[in-house]
């Protein structure tokens, strides 16, 4: 028998370090919550898998040439896969309700505050102010977002940062419901919002896209790839005369950018690089970050309560940050949960399309002030 041949077939189960089978085990998980509990499972499936592949000794396939590293560089090291994506996302999202009620966009911008705040704190953990930001925007709650900071100012922390944003997207129903219990009273909780729509004209539908380009873009020059991608895929939607384009990039474009997104960063999450006690303290600082993004909105929402004469209900400002439509279901749960008869989903959807922009905004705000 040749033994050198009996070696090389078993080159991959030699290889296996205690690291390797730590990460092949996450990946796993991270398939099982994707498919048992359908936590994000667009994302954390593919995920999950190109973690297994890249914890695979001896493949070659995370060297220079190889598929994983090959899909790295094509569409995350030069953040193409999450620009893309939010072709997608501008063309499934309605902002109808954010332009029925404009002023919702404040919520979305108090919305943001986690991401700030968690940076300086990050700061005190000896993270370095890059690799700070990068964490603070997992408060976002907007993973594409989320992925193309961390591409350019800590590419080396990608692979955390983007499974904590994930994860804890698919968790709003968890988390955010204390930190909206804690915050408000039941009283506040019950008070109605009766919705009246209000039509939005065909042109204004068509304007809100280019003007919000212009207007953001001139203000937050870096903010352009995304907000412009995202207001590009909603111009789409809404210019009515190119229905194949729109659905083109509503399912088969954003599907396909979505399972090579996730394999790609699931490539970054190697042992060597994955298992530090930096990624436990980056998963810790997302939570913090998520909750004080839904406490900022909050805050907001009961300033909104106190300035209306108890005409808004200060649920909605949860809804500013920009897991869509996740959060505004939630807000419309816990209301729905006070009170049978309460309605909240509409203006919620109109904070949360307008905690969409604003993620996007603050994002681009971190890159002017720190990338080089």
């Amino acid at each position: 028998m040749d033994w050198t041949v009996v070696m090389n077939m078993l080159e991959g189960f030699l290889g296996l370090t205690p690291g390797n089978i730590l990460m092949i085990a996450v990946g796993s998980v991270l398939i099982y919550l994707a498919i048992a509990k359908e936590y994000e499972p667009l994302l954390l499936l593919p995920i999950g898998f190109g973690c297994i592949m890249a914890n695979i000794p001896a493949t070659g396939i995370t060297e220079e040439g190889g598929l994983l590293s090959t899909l790295y560089k094509m569409g995350i090291a030069n953040e193409l896969f999450p620009i893309l994506i939010f072709v997608g996302v501008g063309a499934m999202t309605d902002f109808g309700p954010l332009l029925e009620n404009p002023k919702l966009m404040l919520l979305g911008a108090a919305a943001q505050f986690g991401i700030f705040g968690t940076l300086l704190v990050s700061t005190l953990f000896g993270f370095s102010i890059q690799e700070a930001a990068s964490i603070g925007i997992i408060g976002s709650a907007d993973g594409p977002t989320s992925i193309y900071v961390a591409s350019i100012l800590a590419p080396h922390l990608l692979g955390p940062i983007a499974v904590a944003a994930y994860s804890y997207m698919s968790l709003v129903p968890i988390i955010q419901p204390p930190v909206m219990r804690l915050l408000t009273s039941k009283e506040e909780r019950r008070i109605k919002m009766p919705y009246t729509s209000r039509p939005v004209p065909k042109v204004t539908r068509i304007l809100f896209p280019i003007v919000v380009t212009l207007v953001c873009d001139l203000i937050v020059p870096k903010a352009t790839p995304l907000l412009g991608m995202l207001m590009f895929g909603n111009l789409l939607r809404e210019a009515g005369v190119v229905e194949r384009l729109s659905k083109t990039a509503q399912n088969e474009l954003a599907n396909v950018i979505t399972m090579l997104l996730g394999i790609a960063v699931g490539s970054t999450m190697r042992a060597e690089y994955f298992l530090t006690w930096r990624t436990i303290l980056i998963i810790v600082m997302g939570l913090a970050a998520f909750s004080l993004d839904t406490a900022g909105g909050l805050m907001l929402g009961k300033l909104f309560c106190i300035l209306s004469g108890r005409k808004i209900n200060p649920l909605i400002g949860a809804s500013g940050i920009s897991a869509f439509p996740m959060s505004a279901r939630v807000v419309q749960k816990v209301g729905h949960d006070e009170d049978f008869s309460n309605f909240l989903l509409m203006h919620a959807m109109g904070a949360n399309t307008a905690g969409q922009i604003a993620s996007v905004m603050a994002g681009g705000a971190v890159l002017a002030l720190l990338a080089h």
